[in-house]
């Protein structure tokens, strides 16, 4: 006997929620919003939206189905099993902080606030959560692999990312180290620089966009679904043992971009979040490319 579907319910903490944790009531939340010249009244009732809406896709689940919830923070202790179905209410950045941690389950994108988000990512409505669970489940409605990029370190760490990986000192140093990729007569440089980024299409309208803006002979930004990534190096300095000559490409089919630590301590991590990094060290080298796992969007 097979186990019926999961639905797994992703959300995020609210500002109001962040208010209240921090300053304890709502009064004393709004004392401090109005005396900036800020009023609570707007960050309330967006987080009564969403509850709203969290609301409507939990009833939307058909009774038979099992259930879970999991909240941003809590997305990498987390596991997903093969049969879930996964409805992400929220910003179209939640889609992308979950994608890392999925392995093909489909995914339902909810807006919570239409009009509000652009729903690159989160394209359906509360109320369509009845009609879209079914047919996901069986394999029955439209969905759009998106590319995604991985960084794998020489000692077989992993790190998945559906927008971008960045690669950098953390904090606001500078990072140094060896780059080089696949293609053949590249070679490798040495660069000190802000850091590397390596972005999928679905990050092409965010973070790498305005890096990729007045880059003259880069090659296109991909789509969504391309099967192609672009990687562009961030402030690249020139000296004496330092480069600039190898700063943005693009990678297709198996070709990976190569990078060997050459400082005491970068770190790499996806889609923002910090707190899930890789820690690389001297010598240390981590190779980015095209991975072989893709986001399942229900169009």
């Amino acid at each position: 006997m097979s186990l019926a579907p999961r639905a797994v319910l992703v959300h995020r903490t609210s500002e109001y929620e962040e208010l209240l944790a921090r300053h304890g009531t709502h009064g004393q939340a709004d004392f401090f919003l109005s005396s900036r010249g800020r009023s609570i009244r707007e960050v309330a009732e967006r987080h009564h939206r969403t509850l709203r809406a969290l609301t409507e896709v939990a009833a939307a689940i058909p009774p038979q189905w099992r259930q879970a919830r999991v909240e941003r923070a809590d997305l990498d202790r987390f596991l997903f099993a093969p049969e879930d179905v996964v409805l992400v209410v929220g910003q179209d950045g939640l889609v992308a902080n979950a994608a890392k941690y999925l392995a093909g389950q489909p995914v339902i994108g909810v807006d919570p606030e239409p009009g509000r988000n652009p729903g690159v990512l989160v394209r359906h409505p509360a109320s369509a959560t009845a009609r879209l669970l079914p047919a996901a489940a069986a394999g029955g409605c439209a969905v759009e692999r998106l590319t995604m990029v991985e960084a794998v370190t020489d000692d077989r760490q992993r790190l998945l990312a559906l927008n971008e990986v960045y690669l950098g000192a953390p904090g606001h140093q500078t990072a140094r180290y060896r780059i080089g990729s696949d293609t053949p007569g590249t070679g490798t440089e040495a660069q000190a620089s802000s850091g590397v980024l390596v972005g999928t299409g679905t990050g092409a309208t965010g973070w790498l966009s305005s890096l990729w803006r007045g880059r003259a002979g880069a090659p296109a930004l991909p789509a969504p679904a391309d099967a192609r990534l672009v990687w562009c190096v961030r402030e690249a300095w020139s000296s004496p043992v330092t480069g600039t000559s190898f700063t943005e490409g693009e990678l297709a089919g198996t070709r990976r971009l190569r990078i060997t630590v050459e400082c005491d301590r970068l770190v790499a991590f996806g889609d923002g979040m910090e707190g899930d990094a890789l820690d690389l060290t001297w010598g240390q080298s981590v190779s980015v490319g095209i991975a072989d796992t893709a986001l399942c969007l229900a169009g």
